[in-house]
């Protein structure tokens, strides 16, 4: 019980890798997470990091067997695999934990609690892991595929005290985990700024994703105080990026 919200929490620096099914086949994915795994260590020590976790999931998932792709990922992977789901059909009991996320930052009941009652029965019968988690959107200065799917409005990056305020309720309503995120492809990625108002009030450990193509850019946010950071789209556009 637990495991993998502990493996987050015992260390300082995570680095999550996001794998979107719509996006990598089956062959493809089963070679990247293969190399991924065997080069684990060497990735650990270039980014400076304690570890390695791999996320699945996307905003759309049209024509793919989700659950299938998951258990073909399984298969290629010693890796933590957590859920990052886009909607209540991405479920799947080969992945170790998921993030039963809730968007704070957006006030369509659909992704407040509409898609979690969906997924109830799904999560408990997958019996893995659940990590309750805050989700919340900002402005990445492009129009993102999570604002277009939940119609919600991003967040501006410039009302900072408005960000920590939803991220605090976060906390408050009892999410495990605060995720602040600019959206696939981001041209702006989180700010450092936000980074640090945020854990300045908030206990709960951050996750930071959106935008993030280079070393330093990950480098920064772990300084500014994330536990966690993801990288998504730098990958899916050169599967060399990790230089594996």
């Amino acid at each position: 019980m637990h495991k993998i919200y502990d493996l987050i929490t015992s260390v300082e620096r995570t680095l999550g890798i996001l794998v979107d099914p719509e996006k990598m086949g089956f062959e493809e994915v089963s070679a990247f997470a293969k190399a991924l795994s065997l080069n684990s260590s060497r990735i650990i020590k270039k980014f400076d990091v304690d570890q390695i976790v791999l996320l699945v999931g996307g905003s759309t998932m049209e024509n793919v067997d989700f659950d299938k792709w998951t258990q073909h990922l399984r298969g290629s992977t010693k890796l933590p695999i957590i859920l990052f789901p886009g909607s209540h059909k991405q479920v799947s009991s080969a992945a170790d934990a998921i993030l039963y996320l809730n968007l704070i930052s957006g006030r369509n009941p659909d992704y407040l609690i509409g898609e979690q009652v969906a997924a109830a029965y799904k999560v408990q019968e997958a019996r893995i892991e659940v990590i309750p988690t805050a989700y919340l959107l900002l402005d990445g200065k492009n129009e993102s595929a999570v604002a277009r799917v939940s119609n919600t409005t991003p967040m501006s990056q410039q009302d900072i005290d408005e960000v920590v305020k939803t991220a605090l309720a976060g906390q408050f309503m009892g999410n495990k985990l605060i995720y602040l995120e600019a959206g696939s492809g981001a041209k702006q990625p989180v700010t450092d700024e936000i980074v640090k108002a945020v854990q300045q009030r908030v206990n709960t450990p951050t996750i930071v994703g959106g935008g993030l193509r280079t070393k330093q850019a990950i480098k920064s946010k772990f300084d500014a105080g994330a536990r966690m950071v993801v990288v998504g789209t730098a990958i899916e556009e050169n599967l060399s990026w990790l230089d594996i």
